[in-house]
């Protein structure tokens, strides 16, 4: 590749073009556009990522005053805002941005000046093609620049463990969009048909981002197969990189953008969330806290809650409807008010720390994700703005 390039050069600029590979070596080219490209795939992921973000924040903006069942190991826990448990996705994404940050930061080292192995004996001022390039600063090492693929393997990790709180999310959806479930239905544009049952609205968008899931935690362990033998400095095995990587890249941002997209075709169904928080006994927390807030140990606060919870399975009806006598029953430290506590909305109303689900604290974390969009959104205008400068000299 590299001898085509100059040998096109050479077709249109004459022989000007065989200084070009003065002081360099396919050794350090090939480390400096590799960093280049994973420069520039970071930025397009981590862009797409906060568009998610985004989508997702506005969503969770108009399902506040939504209640449904959170839960624990797939069984009910106890009631939180649709709003509050869109936001955690927020979260996990956020983190995943910020470490492709860092990786950025790792990545944008310039290796050209290294030459093979050993440096090179031309005065070539490193700093400035630093500059020219976009880089942040020049390697230290002419045998680690030349062999260094840390983050390489930092990039695909990161964009697998974003795969995994997609493949994560895609699951619940899947699971939301059943009949079981209906807490979610699906626009058309998002799902797909049976070749033989009429009825069926597939969501296959977020099951193909379950499955490839795979391929990108494969990435991870390929590429790191494929540095644990090598000594230092550069070796033939280091081709193999570029393959992993862009496929891994290539995958995980057109996952990013699919998940996106299938948001828009997503109808929360406020009823059908409602009613699975009346089916099951999600405040029993409360009675335990209520004892404690008393002054009982939480051990026994525990332990008397279970008793009130059997009570109401044996009765079927909800802890709110239990009558106050059987709540005096298992001990006189019950009082009449013990019948709002229970109710869903004072249970939701009752996390009012910060992190909780109370609809302040929510409406907070709202606006500490809508500043975070700020600053991810700057973040990409100036990497993007540099980028752009080294896209500009090349074009001189």
């Amino acid at each position: 590749m590299h001898s085509f390039i100059e040998a096109i050069l050479y077709q249109r600029i004459g022989p000007v073009a065989g200084r070009m590979h003065t002081a360099r070596s396919r050794n350090d080219q090939v480390a400096t556009a590799f960093r280049l490209y994973v420069k520039e795939a970071i930025i397009r992921l981590v862009t797409h990522t906060v568009d998610l973000m985004d989508e997702t924040v506005r969503r969770a903006a108009g399902a506040v005053e939504i209640i449904l069942p959170g839960f624990t190991h797939l069984q009910h826990a106890q009631p939180v805002r649709l709003a509050h448990h869109l936001l955690a996705y927020v979260w996990m994404l956020n983190r995943d941005v910020d470490r492709l940050m860092d990786c950025y930061r790792r990545s944008n080292v310039l290796p050209l000046g290294s030459g093979a192995v050993a440096g090179v004996s031309y005065p070539v001022d490193r700093q400035r093609v630093a500059a020219a390039l976009g880089f942040a600063r020049i390697s230290e090492n002419s045998i680690d620049a030349t062999g260094d693929r840390d983050f390489a393997v930092e990039v695909v990790a990161g964009a697998a463990l974003l795969m995994v709180h997609l493949s994560r999310w895609s699951e619940e959806l899947v699971l939301w969009a059943s009949d079981e479930f209906g807490f979610i239905a699906l626009a058309d544009a998002v799902t797909t048909g049976s070749s033989l049952m009429p009825q069926k609205k597939n969501p296959d968008p977020v099951e193909l981002i379950r499955g490839r899931a795979g391929r990108a935690i494969g990435a991870v362990a390929a590429l790191l197969t494929t540095l644990k033998g090598l000594p230092a400095g550069y070796q033939r095995d280091l081709q193999e990189d570029k393959e992993i990587v862009f496929d891994s890249l290539d995958l995980v941002t057109a996952a990013v953008r699919a998940m996106q997209r299938f948001l828009t075709g997503v109808e929360f169904s406020a009823t059908r969330m409602e009613d699975a928080t009346r089916r099951g006994l999600l405040t029993a927390t409360e009675v335990a806290d209520y004892l404690a807030r008393k002054g009982m140990p939480f051990r026994e606060a525990h332990q008397a809650a279970g008793r009130v919870v059997q009570e109401a399975l044996a009765r079927g009806m909800p802890l709110w409807e239990l009558p106050l006598e059987v709540y005096a029953g298992i001990t006189p430290l019950f009082e009449r008010d013990i019948l709002e506590a229970v109710q869903l909305a004072a249970a939701v109303e009752s996390k009012r720390a910060p992190g909780g689900t109370a609809k302040a604290a929510v409406e907070g974390q709202l606006d500490s994700a809508r500043l975070q969009l700020e600053t991810l959104r700057a973040w990409v205008r100036d990497a993007d703005g540099r980028m752009a400068d080294v896209a500009a000299l090349a074009e001189r």
